[in-house]
């Protein structure tokens, strides 16, 4: 739990993470930044696909509206918070000289949009009026 606590507190005080190991190559660092900036976009396109299919689809049953909704707004919202202690991780794991961390959120995230693109081919092929 310390550990997980530590890498909270890097998010807010990167300027820390330059106290352990050395200086990696300005252009893993880097590489690591884009990383981000692409977890950051991913999180921003679900909340607004979250939005869309909530705004969008007035004629869907109510539960399943909001539940796909809800579904991809949490997926933005883990995304977007997993973007920043992946690229925490990252970089303190470069700083260290040891390998990248392992991840098993990518598959998670990508199970989620699958079974919320599975709901909507549902949706799509029976039409959205909850008869």
């Amino acid at each position: 739990m310390s550990d997980f606590v530590q890498s909270l507190r890097l998010w807010f005080a990167p300027q820390r993470i330059r106290d352990e190991g050395e200086t990696p190559d300005y252009r893993f660092s880097l590489a690591n930044e884009r990383t981000f900036l692409a977890w950051i976009r991913t999180s921003l396109a679900l909340v607004g696909g979250g939005f869309a299919v909530d705004q969008f689809l007035p004629d869907l049953r109510w539960g399943v509206r909001v539940g796909l909704a809800l579904a991809l707004l949490a997926a933005g919202v883990l995304c977007s918070l997993r973007a920043v202690n992946h690229w925490v991780r990252c970089e303190r794991a470069m700083r260290r000289g040891e390998d990248l961390p392992g991840s098993r959120f990518p598959a998670v995230l990508s199970l989620v949009v699958a079974v919320v693109a599975v709901a909507m081919v549902v949706v799509v092929l029976f039409g959205w009026a909850g008869r």
